[in-house]
C-alpha cells in the first residue's frame, strides 16, 4: 500500500471515511437494490485502488500519486456513473434482445480494462491472469481446439453479459462485499481501536501462558480469536505472530516450529465462526441460507482443527521440556475476568446472528457495542476522532476483497455464458471414473491450487464455480460441497510449495521457509481430513441430528488425539514408529461415516494410548 503525503493523505481519509459512511447507512437503513448498490460500491473502491495501491511495488515508499494514477482513479468511476444514470433503462432493457449501444460497449470494455488493472495492483497477476483469460475465452472460445471449444458469441453479448446483467462483475460476490464484508470490514476497525482485540491477546495470554509451552498456546487461541475477526490468514499471521513467535523462541522452540504454530493457528481463524471472512458471507449467498447457517457447520470442525493445533503444541512442550511463563509476565486472572464485559459486542452479534436478523444488522449493532464497551477504558475509550478512525481503518481494507469479488465476477459469467462450467464438471466425471472419493481429490486440488495463487476468497469463488456443481452431481450435499471448496482455498496457506501464511510466519521467525511449511502441514493436518469426512458424514457440519451429530463429534475427538499422537509421536515418552502408523489408521477410521467404524477408531485410540501409557508408568 502506497505511503502517501500529508495533503494527500487527508485527501484519502475523508474520501475513506464517507465511503464507510455511505456503508453503515446502508447496512442500517438498507441497502439499494442489488445491481445499484454492487455498482456503485465498486465504483467507490476503484479510487482507493489506484491511489492506495501503486502501479509498481518499488514505488509504494514513494509519498508522490503520479498523474495517470488520478486519471485512473477518476475515469474508473465512469462505468459506475453512466449506471447510476441510467439505472432505469438498464433494468428494463431486455438481456439479448435490445442493442447494447455503442456508449455501453466502450464504458464495459473500459471497466474490464480498470478491473484488470486494479486486481494486478490490489490482488496479484496471477488472478489478473486468470480472469483475463476467462474474458478472453468469451470472444475467442469458439477457435480454441478440441474439448476447450467454446460457444461463438459477439462482442456487444459479452459486454452485455459483464457489464449490464447480475451475472459479470455485479454478481452474487460483488454484491457479498458491497453489505456484508464492508460492514464487518468496519466491525473489525471498531473492535482493534475499543480495545477488544487487545483483550482477546490479554485472554489468551492469562489462561494459557503458564502450562507448558504457554507462549505456543498463547499463539494458538489468540489468532483463534483474533482471526474469526480478521478473516486472513496473512493479517492474522502478522496481527499476533509479532507478539508470540519471539515468546515462542524465547522459552525453547525452534523458529521454525514457533512460525508454523502461528501461520496454522492464523490460517484457522476463517473456518472459525462467528465471522470467517469474506468467503464464508459469499457460501451463505451460494446457497442461499441464512448466514447463521454457515455459522453452525462450521463450528465443530473448527474446534476439532483448532483442538488438534493446541494438543500437538503441548505434547511438543513435553517432548522437549519446554516451561510456560512466569505469572509475573502475563496480565492478571482477576484483571481479564473483570474486563470480560469486552466480549459482549461479540455475543451481541452471535445472538442476533443465530436469532435470524441480518449480518448487516447484526454488524451494525456489533459496531455499537464496540463503542459502548470502550467507555469504561481510559486507554481504549473512543470519542469522535477515534470513532471516525475506526471507521476508517476498517473501510481502508476494502479494496482487496472489492476488487478480488468484482474480478472472480467475471470468471464467474464466463463460466455461466460459455458452459465452461460443464465441461470441467465432465473432465472430473472422466477423471473420476464415476469413484465419488477420486472426484473429492481432484476438486481437493484444484482448490489448492487456486489457493496457492489467490486470495481465500478468490479461490473460494473459483473452485465452487467448477468444482461444487461436480461434486453436487456425485451426490453430495450442497453444504458439505461448498464447505469443502472453502476449506481446501483456505489451507492453501500452509500447504507447500506456496504457503503464504507459512512463508510470513517465517519471516518473522528468521526460519527457512519450506521447513516452516512442512511443519506446519503437519501440524494442521486434521484440515485436509475434515473435510473428507463431513462430505460423508454430515454429523460434523451440525446437520445429521442429535443422534448423528453426537456420534461425529465423538469420533472427531477420537481422530484429534489419534493423528496428535501420530504427528508428534509422543505419549508421556515417544512412542515407535509403528504405533504412530497405527495411530494414523485409528484417526482414518474415527472419521468413517459408519457408526461402528467410528467406535472401533474410538477404541482402538484409546486402548493404544492405555497400552502405551502403562508401559511407560511400567518401566518407570
Amino acid at each position: 500500500m502506497r505511503a502517501t503525503g500529508s495533503l494527500v493523505k487527508r485527501i484519502v481519509y475523508v474520501y475513506i471515511l464517507g465511503v464507510g459512511l455511505f456503508h453503515l447507512y446502508t447496512s442500517v437503513f438498507g441497502s439499494f437494490e442489488a445491481y445499484l448498490q454492487r455498482s456503485l460500491h465498486l465504483s467507490m473502491v476503484f479510487p482507493m485502488a489506484f491511489i492506495l495501491y501503486p502501479m509498481r511495488a518499488a514505488d509504494k515508499d514513494s509519498p508522490n500519486v503520479p498523474w495517470y494514477d488520478w486519471i485512473l482513479a477518476i475515469a474508473s468511476t465512469l462505468p459506475g456513473i453512466y449506471i447510476v444514470l441510467n439505472y432505469e433503462s438498464i433494468t428494463f432493457r431486455m438481456v439479448q434482445v435490445d442493442d447494447v449501444t455503442m456508449a455501453q460497449q466502450v464504458l464495459g470494455t473500459a471497466l474490464i480494462f480498470f478491473l484488470l488493472e486494479a486486481t494486478r495492483r490490489v490482488v496479484g497477476m496471477p488472478l489478473a491472469i486468470i480472469v483475463a483469460f476467462f474474458a478472453g475465452y468469451m470472444w475467442f472460445g469458439n477457435w480454441m481446439p478440441g474439448v476447450m471449444q467454446g460457444l461463438p458469441f459477439t462482442f456487444p453479448e459479452v459486454i452485455e453479459q459483464i457489464y449490464l446483467t447480475d451475472e459479470g462483475i455485479f454478481s452474487i460476490p460483488l454484491g457479498v462485499s458491497a453489505t456484508f464484508v464492508m460492514v464487518f470490514l468496519i466491525f473489525g476497525g471498531f473492535l482493534e481501536k475499543s480495545g477488544v482485540g487487545q483483550y482477546f491477546m490479554d485472554f489468551a495470554q492469562a489462561f494459557t501462558g503458564t502450562s507448558p509451552g504457554g507462549p505456543a498456546k498463547i499463539s494458538v487461541v489468540s489468532s483463534a480469536l483474533f482471526g474469526s475477526i480478521s478473516g486472513a490468514a496473512v493479517a492474522n499471521v502478522y496481527g499476533t505472530g509479532t507478539f508470540t513467535i519471539p515468546l515462542m523462541k524465547r522459552i525453547g522452540y525452534p523458529p521454525f516450529f514457533a512460525a508454523a504454530v502461528e501461520s496454522v493457528a492464523s490460517t484457522g481463524g476463517q473456518i472459525m465462526p462467528p465471522i470467517m471472512g469474506a468467503g464464508a458471507f459469499i457460501m451463505a449467498s451460494f446457497l442461499g441460507v441464512p448466514f447463521s447457517d454457515v455459522i453452525i457447520a462450521a463450528v465443530v470442525p473448527a474446534v476439532l482443527y483448532y483442538g488438534a493445533v493446541l494438543l500437538m503444541v503441548h505434547l511438543g512442550a513435553l517432548k522437549n521440556n519446554l516451561q510456560g511463563l512466569s505469572e509475573e509476565d502475563l496480565p492478571d486472572k482477576k484483571k481479564v475476568l473483570l474486563q470480560s464485559y469486552k466480549l459482549l459486542p461479540i455475543v451481541a452479534l452471535v445472538y442476533m446472528l443465530l436469532s435470524g436478523y441480518s449480518p448487516m444488522l447484526a454488524a451494525a449493532v456489533g459496531i455499537l457495542g464496540a463503542w459502548l464497551v470502550s467507555l469504561p477504558d481510559p486507554e481504549h475509550r473512543m470519542g469522535p476522532r477515534k470513532i471516525l478512525d475506526a471507521i476508517v481503518a476498517g473501510s481502508r481494507n476494502v479494496p482487496v476483497v472489492c476488487i478480488a469479488c468484482a474480478a472472480a465476477g467475471i470468471v464467474v459469467g464466463s463460466v455461466s455464458l460459455t458452459g465452461f462450467g460443464f465441461k470441467f464438471v465432465g473432465l472430473v466425471f472422466s477423471l473420476a471414473q464415476g469413484i465419488p472419493f477420486i472426484a473429492l481429490v481432484l476438486i481437493a486440488l484444484v482448490s489448492l491450487i487456486l489457493g496457492m495463487g489467490l486470495p481465500t476468497t478468490s479461490a473460494y469463488i473459483l473452485g465452487a464455480a467448477l468444482g461444487v456443481p461436480a461434486l453436487a452431481q456425485l451426490g453430495f450435499d450442497p453444504l458439505a460441497a461448498h464447505m469443502f471448496v472453502f476449506y481446501f482455498a483456505i489451507v492453501s496457506n500452509i500447504t507447500p510449495p506456496v504457503a503464504l501464511a507459512a512463508y510470513a510466519a517465517s519471516s518473522l521467525a528468521q526460519s527457512k521457509p519450506t521447513e516452516t511449511a512442512i511443519q506446519a502441514l503437519k501440524l494442521g493436518i486434521l484440515a485436509f481430513m475434515v473435510p473428507f469426512a463431513f462430505c460423508y458424514d454430515l454429523g460434523l457440519l451440525s446437520n445429521a441430528g442429535w443422534v448423528g451429530n453426537s456420534f461425529a463429534v465423538f469420533g472427531g475427538i477420537g481422530a484429534l488425539f489419534a493423528m496428535a499422537f501420530a504427528m508428534l509421536g509422543f505419549i508421556k515418552t515417544p512412542i515407535p514408529m509403528w504405533q504412530r502408523y497405527v495411530f494414523g489408521a485409528a484417526a482414518i477410521l474415527c472419521l468413517w461415516p459408519l457408526v461402528a467404524v467410528k467406535l472401533a477408531g474410538v477404541a482402538l485410540t484409546a486402548a493404544a494410548a492405555m497400552l502405551w501409557s502403562r508401559k511407560v508408568a511400567t518401566a518407570a
